[in-house]
């Protein structure tokens, strides 16, 4: 099952880029979407959401973008989660979403990088969102943000590794909180 309204959206995105910019610099993909619990006891209609808006939509957008980004040696930034990497209990279907994303990321990379493209995989823990808000409370747990990831900080390492010389190619980047939440 595929979210359309969500499908429509990106082919509605792509057209505008198309109709608005001759080249593509940079793509950040830095949408998610989580839901919470148990293999035991998820929704199967949450794990097609959250394949749709993490895995498919960025793949959807790359592939419909690269003839934009190629010509000017652009760059990619996925930015995914630390469950991508180490998944715990509870998070199976947003981990497999993650860890399906680095797939994709490194793959591209494999592909476009002989023609001067740089992709850059961002591996956050907690972040000060919405998202991680809604995840406290599913946790019952209190949300304080000022002891998690500040997005102004997750800009600034994105920006820095866009930044380096074109010597040189970040690929993977991990980001945790310095407290424990």
């Amino acid at each position: 099952m595929v979210n359309s309204a969500v499908e429509a959206e990106v082919r509605a995105f792509v057209q505008q880029v198309r109709e608005t910019r001759p080249e593509v610099h940079v793509l950040v993909h830095a949408a998610g979407a989580i839901a919470l619990g148990s293999v035991e006891q998820s929704e199967l209609g949450d794990f097609d959401t959250q394949y749709q808006i993490d895995v498919r939509a960025p793949y959807q957008l790359t592939q419909a973008l690269l003839p934009r980004i190629v010509p000017c040696t652009g760059q990619v930034v996925f930015v995914n989660s630390r469950a991508g990497i180490n998944a715990r209990q509870g998070v199976s279907q947003y981990a497999a979403t993650k860890h399906a994303l680095r797939a994709v990321a490194d793959s591209f990379r494999d592909e476009v990088n002989e023609r001067g493209v740089r992709v850059l995989s961002v591996f956050l823990g907690r972040t000060a969102s919405r998202m991680q808000a809604a995840v406290h409370e599913h946790e019952g747990r209190p949300y304080r943000p000022e002891r998690l990831l500040q997005p102004d900080d997750v800009a600034s390492m994105i920006v820095a590794a866009l930044q380096l010389p074109r010597t040189a190619e970040v690929t993977d980047l991990h980001i945790r909180p310095m407290l424990k939440t």
